[in-house]
């Protein structure tokens, strides 16, 4: 019975080893599964590079000229000279009404002027009725002249809303033109685009108006196009806003600069506008300095120790930030920790941290 006894002893002892070795194992290998666990600092050195901040924004590709043309007279149509696709100057004929009922008016017109102009103008009612005679003649004159309808702008015709034999109301020719805004008018017999002289109509928040200015260089990316980067600059940024939902925007029209074959309006695009840019500078991550109160700081490494240093910034970009002051060249600035998880099937997460990207050139990071 002793020996008995003191067997089962010694594989009890062994089964209690074994359970705190299967408990220690896993706490090991699987207990601190999915719990972040601090890095070690990661820093990044002060060094010279180029900086550039830069506005963000989305867009429409838009004609700098687009308007609707409508014939100033009720009619019949008789003719229209040109189709959908034409190259047409400002002022060329587009198409005719039936003028007929329209000269006979001229020439009665016409004829009563030389009448009263007979009698002569010697007292106020004779100069009463020739200026009469005279106004009668010019709204008949405009009359005529309205059944036919011109170009209003040099451009390409996008849109014909008649044909021959319908019969059209009046209506003012319509027209909007310049160099850097768009009208874009859809209604009207023919409407003229000018498909050359394309531009990019953006919007932009109210706390990026401010640094926004005509020449600024900006670079437009249209999404049907994204290997075709187009160099743009600001031509107008619009001094009222628009509000939807609540949000503040502003207006901003790009003149693109050699446009690629095939851009069209209506496209959509993504721009970038440089709104301050400086060379050579000392800068470090943007991730590395922390402003408050509009005071900024870093953390800097010296000697294995922590040391939080007042800096003065300029450029802000989203990578790297100018420093003016405060910092040399060299000096290593703590950038945030990045966590990772530790198990025995997972691996470190790796990756840039923030501000160290090469959108300006390359990392920091070491």
């Amino acid at each position: 019975m002793t020996r008995r006894r003191r067997s089962l002893l010694i594989n009890g002892l062994l089964v209690v080893v074994l359970l705190g070795a299967g408990v220690a194992g896993y706490l090991v290998f699987f207990g601190s599964s999915g719990n972040a666990q601090p890095t070690a600092a990661r820093t990044a050195a002060a060094a010279n590079r180029d900086v550039s901040e830069v506005v963000t924004a989305s867009g429409t590709v838009q004609s700098s000229f687009s308007a609707a043309a409508s014939f100033g007279t009720s009619g019949t149509v008789t003719e229209v000279d040109v189709k959908v696709g034409d190259a047409v100057t400002k002022g060329q004929q587009l198409a005719r009404l039936d003028s007929t009922q329209a000269q006979l008016q001229v020439d009665i017109a016409q004829g009563n002027l030389d009448a009263a102009a007979a009698k002569g103008t010697g007292t106020t009612a004779l100069l009463t009725a020739y200026r009469q005679a005279q106004l009668a003649l010019k709204q008949a004159q405009d009359t005529l002249a309205s059944t036919t309808l011109t170009a209003p702008g040099d451009g390409t015709i996008t849109s014909i809303t008649g044909s021959v034999g319908q019969k059209v109301g009046s209506s003012n020719n319509t027209a909007s033109t310049t160099s850097t805004t768009t009208t874009t008018t859809t209604s009207g017999f023919v409407v003229v685009t000018d498909l050359k002289n394309l531009v990019l109509h953006a919007n932009v928040s109210e706390s990026d108006v401010s640094k926004l200015k005509v020449d600024q260089a900006a670079t437009v990316t249209v999404n049907a196009m994204a290997t075709q980067p187009i160099q743009a600059k600001v031509a107008q940024v619009d001094l009222t806003p628009t509000t939807s939902n609540n949000v503040v925007q502003y207006g901003v029209t790009l003149s693109l600069t050699d446009p690629p074959a095939g851009l069209r309006p209506g496209q959509s695009a993504s721009v970038e506008i440089t709104v301050s840019q400086v060379s050579n500078v000392l800068a470090v991550p943007a991730a590395a300095v922390q402003t408050v109160n509009n005071q900024s700081t870093v953390q800097v490494l010296e000697n294995g120790a922590e040391t939080r240093k007042t800096v003065e910034v300029g450029v802000r970009g989203d990578q790297y930030v100018e420093i003016k002051s405060g910092l040399t060249a060299g000096e290593e600035v703590v950038l945030p920790p990045v966590t990772t998880s530790t198990s025995t099937n997972r691996q470190p997460q790796q990756g840039n941290f923030p501000g160290t990207g090469n959108r300006n050139g390359g990392g920091f990071g070491r």
